[in-house]
């Protein structure tokens, strides 16, 4: 790693990495960062958590990630599992027997809890948190990036990371442009108290999603409901709504506000889709929402951004470190931004499953028969949870470029020897070394490992790089994606 370097212009490159934003995304790529020992600084605008409690969902995908870095039971301590079935468009069919994971549900968690604990795990790896710090302006060299705080600090870092959600400052700054569409349609969302009884609410509800799918009434226990219902135009999601519009809308639609009252929080949604043209300009780069934002159905925008992240963090610790191949960074955009454009399509599609019209209306019933194959239920939920992402590293076997799941190995587990993000050989030939490379990429020789493969080469993101046996070729492909070998 070169020394720092700074002219009286500019001030000392203190940090390698300043990222702007600790949510989920953020929060996540401080910790990736930190175990590789990159100087990380977060800076979040906002003085304080959101306090409001809502409840997100965290896919199959994005648990195992969790269960990568050693989080995950810990992680399963604030949430309530569901089955992994349902997502697409709200189409009641259940989860297709033997999903490829150890982790085949869905866990639904307090956003604010979430965050929290992403923050708290950075932080214990040493990533440095400052809220109340709003970034106004940078300017990047061939040496690093200068930002520039509202108070008038400026800070210097060789990276800067935009993960400052949907209106990103740092995209803005940097004049990425964000094509998409417009909000065509709104959906009030909240959690709140209601005042009639639970048979009454479910008869209604059954009644009216028959031809609302934006309409349902979900109890989270002890009298609070997550309440969804149309909005009755489009307005400035900047600007929560209030108790009164969700009764006005309710009763405009159910005919009854089910004695709505006692809200922990308000919010409203539209379809708003659009992705950045680029996720880097230098040595700027943007992940999670400040890259992509779309309708919240089938609740994929946390997981996204996040599996962002995990993406990132290793290429970016590469590059700090001095050993990144010369385009790894750049894989980044060349592997996440597809998986950014099929989510946006698949939830343009879903949002016009759930119109009342009659055209979308006929679709949605051919879809619903279709999802009786095993097939196409399979295809949807492997697409919604991120499990079917098969990133391109050229020709060869299916499992070339997707993740491997959590198998069996001599140790205990696969996800238990990838906690510290770094590169791993599983080894089933005991022939095999990771040689000059030892430094980033572990090994395990197993006969007994639960593949159906000679040997594969894992990337610290748990994508598979590489499947064979010969000593060369593993050589090869150690180059392409952990750089020269160590002297």
């Amino acid at each position: 790693m070169d020394s720092p370097r700074y002219t009286a212009d500019h001030p000392p490159l203190t940090f390698d990495v300043i990222i702007t934003g600790c949510g989920p995304a953020g929060a996540m790529l401080a910790a990736e960062l930190r175990l590789h020992d990159v100087r990380v600084l977060v800076l979040e605008k906002e003085t304080e958590p959101v306090s409001f409690v809502r409840i997100v969902g965290l896919h199959i995908r994005s648990l195992e990630l969790m269960a990568m870095r050693g989080l995950l039971e810990r992680i399963l301590e604030h949430g309530r599992r569901r089955p992994a079935g349902g997502f697409f468009a709200a189409i009641a069919k259940p989860a297709p027997e033997g999903l490829d994971s150890a982790h085949a549900y869905l866990l639904g968690i307090p956003q604010p809890v979430i965050v929290r604990l992403l923050e708290e795990h950075a932080i214990d790896l040493g990533a440095q948190v400052r809220r109340g710090s709003a970034v106004t302006g940078f300017e990047q060299d061939d040496e690093g990036v200068t930002v520039e705080l509202a108070d008038g600090e400026r800070l210097r870092s060789r990276y800067l990371v935009g993960c400052d959600g949907a209106r990103s400052t740092v995209r803005k700054l940097l004049g990425v442009g964000f094509p998409g569409e417009p909000s065509r349609t709104d959906t009030l969302m909240g959690e709140m108290n209601v005042g009639v009884p639970q048979e009454e609410i479910a008869a209604k509800v059954a009644e009216i999603s028959v031809t609302h799918k934006r309409f349902w009434l979900r109890p989270f226990g002890e009298g609070v409901y997550s309440v969804v219902v149309p909005a009755a135009e489009v307005g400035d999601r900047a600007v929560p709504p209030t108790l009164d519009d969700f009764k006005r809308q309710l009763r405009t639609i159910a005919g009854t506000d089910f004695g709505v009252h006692s809200p922990r929080w308000l919010s409203r949604f539209g379809d708003a889709t659009r992705l950045a043209e680029r996720y880097r300009v230098g040595r700027v780069l943007l992940a999670g929402d400040a890259a992509h934002i779309h309708p919240p159905i089938g609740g994929q925008g946390l997981n996204l951004g996040v599996q962002d992240a995990f993406n990132l963090g290793w290429k970016l610790a590469a590059q700090i470190r001095g050993w990144a191949p010369e385009t790894l960074l750049d894989t980044y955009q060349a592997e996440r931004r597809p998986v950014a454009e099929d989510v946006l399509d698949n939830t343009r599609a879903q949002m016009e499953l759930l119109s009342v019209e009659p055209g979308p209306q006929a679709v949605r019933r051919l879809l619903t028969e279709l999802m009786d194959f095993d097939e196409v239920n399979r295809h949807l939920i492997e697409k919604i949870t991120a499990i079917g992402i098969r990133y391109d590293f050229g020709e060869g076997p299916d499992l070339l470029g997707r993740r491997l799941r959590d198998i069996d190995v001599k140790q205990g587990r696969l996800y238990g020897l990838l906690h510290r993000g770094r590169g791993l050989l599983l080894d089933r030939t005991e022939r095999l070394t990771a040689g000059g490379w030892s430094d980033r990429v572990d090994h395990l020789a197993d006969p007994t490992a639960a593949l159906d493969v000679p040997c594969v080469l894992l990337r610290p993101d748990g994508h598979v790089a590489w499947i064979g046996d010969d000593q060369q070729d593993l050589d090869d492909h150690l180059s392409r994606w952990f750089g020269r070998p160590a002297d």
